[in-house]
């Protein structure tokens, strides 16, 4: 059950991503985030209130500013990526940040079994053949860059999201959205502009806010009540969704070594699963 909670939060990752690429090349990927944070931040905040009941402020706070502030710059990073590079690769190379929390949840305690690793193994090196385009130097060496620190940004948020769920995944995420908020207000009001958003993008914006948002929550229960090193690895695996959206929408062409990453990425998930 825990395994296909993880799963599922990577496959709304993935088709949240693909829109948000889209929409990142009409406007400014600090704008799609900021408007896409701060309309999750809305929703999260009408539930926290009609639960009001069940708030405290034990455990979380700390974590949920620690997965707010890596988050965020992940977010941007990895939009700029997306709006400068090709989806298939740019969000394989973003997703090698599952090697953070791996590596702190083993650290932490963590024991998979042995075909749990082995599985693990085989997504990692899924998603890194997808990536294999990139790895040419066939591309502008910038959408590498900035993947590359959104992939340390995302792997930090899922184990502090981890952590800071084992206490309330609920109100982790209404900090962490809380937080990425407040500083987005902040350099909005700075460089005087709201990134030229129309009313008429507010729905779709919306909807991406809360795919992201409605992701991190189902990450966060698997993760919470299992191993953080294997919910991070599944959880991983949301280029395969998006690779697939960006190949089947906008007929973004996919090398053999792609394709043959993505079938890794996904043997390895039945591994972990089994």
């Amino acid at each position: 059950m825990l395994s296909l909670l993880a799963l599922a939060s990577s496959a709304v990752w993935g088709t949240s991503d693909f829109f948000a690429g889209l929409a990142s090349r009409r406007r400014p990927p600090v704008a799609v985030v900021g408007w896409t944070q701060g309309l999750a931040l809305l929703v999260v905040s009408a539930i926290v209130l009609v639960r009001r009941d069940t708030v405290t402020f034990e455990g979380w706070p700390l974590w949920s500013v620690a997965a707010g502030l890596a988050g965020m710059t992940g977010l941007v990073c990895f939009y700029s990526a997306l709006s400068a590079g090709t989806m298939g690769v740019v969000a394989p190379i973003a997703a090698l940040g599952v090697v953070v929390p791996v590596v702190l949840g083993v650290a932490g305690g963590d024991t998979p079994s042995p075909w749990a690793w082995v599985g693990m193994l085989v997504a990692i090196i899924g998603v890194t053949l997808a990536s294999g385009p990139e790895l040419t130097g066939e591309v502008s060496p910038r959408p590498v860059v900035l993947a590359s620190v959104a992939a340390l940004g995302f792997g930090l948020a899922l184990y502090c999201l981890d952590r800071g769920a084992r206490e309330s995944a609920l109100l982790t995420l209404w900090g962490m959205r809380l937080t990425s908020v407040s500083i987005l207000v902040v350099v909005a009001l700075l460089v005087r502009s709201t990134g030229g958003v129309t009313p008429r993008e507010v729905p779709g914006l919306l909807l991406i806010g809360c795919g992201d948002l409605g992701a991190n929550f189902l990450f966060g229960i698997a993760s919470s009540r299992g191993e953080v090193s294997i919910a991070s690895v599944l959880g991983s695996l949301y280029p395969v969704v998006t690779i697939v959206l960006a190949r089947v929408v906008i007929k973004e062409r996919l090398r053999r070594v792609q394709r043959a990453g993505v079938a890794l990425a996904l043997g390895g998930a039945v591994l972990i699963a089994l």
